[in-house]
């Protein structure tokens, strides 16, 4: 899929976005809301065919986001789907896993270090902290004394 006729086709899940921003030709931002992220993602994946490459977690001033980028190897573009989540006390985001099985491993990463509880995940045990690692303690969170 070219360039234009991917960004045409972004339009149709505008409705789920609360803004797209392109910084470079080949670097595309879709920002949601995190109830909106399984739908955009999906997307992405199985309309557009774009190939997932990894998600990232972040700790910001106001929320949890989680951006999941995709590659349009034809071309080169990489689109990060950037997903707000609100409530810092109990961050929670539909897992992509259910169509994308690829996922599950960054899924538990992220949830072992930030805590965020990714629902309908198959198998959301710990990854990297040791087992013995204390209950509600996420290394990544930025109230956690380093």
């Amino acid at each position: 899929m070219q360039q234009e006729e991917l960004k045409n086709r972004l339009s149709e899940v505008k409705d789920k976005l609360v803004g797209i921003e392109q910084t470079t030709d080949d670097r595309i931002y879709l920002s949601c809301e995190a109830k909106n992220a399984y739908g955009v993602t999906r997307f992405l994946f199985e309309d557009l065919a774009l190939r997932f490459v990894i998600a990232t977690g972040i700790d910001s001033d106001d929320c949890f986001e989680i951006l999941y980028h995709f590659s349009n190897d034809e071309t080169g573009c990489i689109i990060t789907v950037k997903a707000f989540i609100r409530n810092r006390e109990k961050p929670s985001i539909e897992s992509i896993t259910p169509f994308l099985p690829g996922a599950e491993w960054i899924e538990r990463e992220i949830h072992d270090l930030f805590g965020i509880n990714f629902e309908n995940h198959p198998n959301l045990r710990r990854l990297i902290l040791a087992d013995n690692w204390p209950e509600g303690v996420y290394p990544l969170r930025k109230e956690v004394k380093k």
